[in-house]
């Protein structure tokens, strides 16, 4: 009859799901390959690094990880994280809302320019930062007559910080919140719910697991980040050092016990981050 779908032979499907399927060895040579270069490059240097912090026994790793100036690298590490992420996941949300509730001229040039800093080295933003900011820089003298501090401080850390760190949540909600529509925030605007209402009765549960992603690698980042930092720091110990700096420090120093000591700390942070990135992912598919 006209209009009818052919019906399949079962020898036919069989056939082409064999042509698909790549043989035993095919398959277990790749797994073998990827798995030997994970472990190469990434489980054998991550062993490493603990094995290499307690070489000279627990006392001295202890000593290591308690000595002052690791400390207020901990501490300044985490204050930043504290500062930077807060304020990328508030611009995030926002900028998402923006590029897929709103229709305005220019909306891919925003876009590319959430995007920059992806291409843009770190360093180049450290130094950027220099010259806007620094004694010499186009800000820098009023700064510096007003007596706030900006290089060299902990505000130039900040702002380094959440520069490179700036495009993580964004670019996460921007195609979740495409692919979901504006359909039920209409529904709830026609229904007599305010906008703020709205966005956290409707919205912010929709996007709720893609925001914690892009939370979790805003906060790897900000965490691990180095060439920014670095520029902007100034290297002073106590002050402005980060752990990543701090290892840096102690690394140059022959101090490779100690280096490799708080380096430990931060793959134990990264680890963490690994697993709650893992646990969203599968919330995410559950849903």
């Amino acid at each position: 009859m006209a209009g009818q779908i052919p019906m399949q032979q079962p020898g036919i499907l069989v056939q082409a799901s064999r042509n698909t399927t790549e043989p035993r060895v095919v398959r277990w040579l790749l797994i073998s390959i990827v798995l030997g270069f994970l472990s190469l490059f990434l489980v054998l240097p991550l062993i490493a690094i603990f094995v290499k912090a307690f070489d000279k026994g627990v006392n001295v790793y202890l000593a290591s990880i308690s000595h002052p100036d690791a400390l207020a690298a901990i501490k300044l590490t985490l204050l930043v994280v504290l500062m930077t992420v807060p304020l990328n996941a508030i611009f995030g949300v926002a900028a998402a809302w923006a590029m897929t509730k709103f229709d305005f001229k220019g909306k891919n040039v925003l876009i590319t320019i959430i995007d920059l800093p992806f291409a843009v080295s770190p360093v180049i933003a450290g130094l950027v930062f220099v010259l806007l900011f620094g004694s010499h820089g186009l800000f820098g003298p009023w700064f510096f007559e007003n007596d706030m501090k900006i290089i060299f401080a902990v505000p130039g850390i900040v702002l380094a910080t959440i520069f490179v760190t700036l495009p993580f949540v964004a670019r996460e909600l921007i195609p979740l919140m495409q692919a979901q529509g504006s359909a039920e925030e209409e529904a709830s605007l026609t229904l007599g719910a305010s906008g703020w209402k709205t966005f956290i009765f409707v919205t912010l549960p929709n996007i709720k697991w893609g925001l914690l992603y892009g939370i979790i690698l805003c906060n790897a980042r900000a965490i691990g980040e180095f060439g920014a930092v670095s520029v902007v720091s100034g290297h002073i110990r106590g002050l402005t050092n980060t752990m990543p700096l701090h290892i840096e420090i102690l690394y140059n120093e022959y101090q490779f016990s100690a280096a490799f000591a708080v380096a430990s700390l931060l793959s134990i942070l990264a680890i963490i981050t690994l697993i709650v990135k893992n646990f969203i992912e599968w919330k995410t598919r559950s849903i």
